[in-house]
């Protein structure tokens, strides 16, 4: 009889991520809470997650808090299994101050907020092409930080370099002296002296600039080879490089159709003006969330279209006319190529050599 019952009810689950492991609620469809219980962050840890859930009644749909960092091992079995999801904002500070903190209360939160349709978003694909994009890009970006910083470091020991090593080198051009500063022969004997030392540091950012540059330009390569199998309408946008596209992709996720519309794709990038009326007064106010990347790859293509795009720059002209300031142009533009960034990805079919093959 308790079998039968639970196979009939409908329930909604939410559940806590953390490194090690995840915690789980389930409540029924009037909100009861039905049990909460903690699993292994590991694959088998999913199924009896999974598992659990199933036995307390058929699970409708599941708010998961995190399914981007520590809950991308679940999404993905939990996508594997058919099984509907929503993403889960963790609850704000007042919330928790007049309820308490802890991993059953927050599971219990996000099973709430799934129930309640409070929370919407859909989880990212993270087994296709694009997260191949996304970690690659996290490689890539590091590469650029450390490339320049080591370019950095070098430009600050020539400054308090011995007066003979800095004639040398001060007024070389950056491309000079990254070469000429590979090239130093430091006495290893005499390393104790400053001059010497230098030279040793020197050399060795050198090589590691060099190194790094190696890395980049091979990550370069394979970066514009993905893009370019999966979105190469992208790629012929005005102003759309690999570096832009490979973001815009990795913001939509594999599965761009979770960004329901062209609105919801202004909002995810932090390019659609907020309202900040009131009484008489009809005002927007800068938008500062989103994800601040996809915001300033939006930005380097108004730049790229400002300076050579006749039609950005005709726009332009009529809205300086209308006493509009270079930003609030800027802001504007952002807005409409966000709408055509939008179209091309939700037209676009993903092509990748799996999918050739097939």
């Amino acid at each position: 009889m308790v079998a039968d019952l639970a196979e009939e009810r409908q329930v909604v689950g939410g559940v806590d991520t953390h490194k090690d492991t995840h915690t789980a609620a389930v409540i029924d469809a009037a909100g009861r809470m039905l049990g909460h219980e903690t699993f292994p962050a590991t694959g088998a840890g999913y199924a009896r997650l999974l598992e659990w859930m199933c036995g307390l009644g058929r699970v409708l749909l599941v708010g998961i808090e995190g399914s981007g960092v520590y809950g991308s091992g679940l999404a993905a079995h939990l996508r594997a299994q058919g099984v509907e999801m929503v993403e889960v904002d963790r609850p704000d500070r007042k919330a928790r101050r007049w309820q308490g903190k802890s991993d059953p209360l927050d599971a219990e939160a996000a099973a709430r907020a799934a129930l309640a349709a409070r929370a919407t978003g859909t989880p990212k694909d993270r087994d296709g092409a694009v997260e191949a994009v996304r970690v690659l890009r996290v490689a890539h970006r590091s590469g650029v930080g450390q490339r320049a910083e080591a370019q950095r470091q070098i430009k600050a020991l020539i400054v308090t370099a011995p007066e003979v090593l800095r004639q040398r080198l001060r007024g070389l051009s950056t491309t000079q002296l990254l070469a000429t500063c590979a090239r130093l022969r430091p006495d290893t004997d005499r390393l104790h002296e400053p001059a010497e030392a230098t030279k040793h540091a020197l050399r060795s950012l050198a090589q590691r600039h060099a190194q790094l540059t190696e890395e980049i330009t091979a990550l370069d390569t394979r970066l514009a080879v993905l893009v370019e199998q999966i979105n190469p309408a992208l790629l012929q946008l005005n102003g759309v490089g690999t570096d832009v596209a490979g973001q815009l992709l990795v913001t939509a996720g594999g599965n761009p159709e979770r960004v329901r519309s062209e609105p919801a794709f202004a909002m995810l990038c932090g390019v659609a003006p907020l309202p900040a009326s009131s009484g008489k007064t009809r005002r927007h106010r800068l938008n500062r969330g989103g994800d601040r990347q996809a915001n300033a790859a939006l930005y380097r293509i108004v730049l790229c279209r400002l300076r050579w795009d006749p039609r950005t720059r005709a726009y332009a002209a009529r809205r300086t006319g209308e006493g509009l300031s270079k930003k609030e142009i800027i802001r504007c533009l952002k807005r409409l190529i966000a709408r055509e960034i939008y179209h091309v990805l939700q037209a676009t079919t993903i092509t990748t050599p799996a999918t050739q093959a097939a």
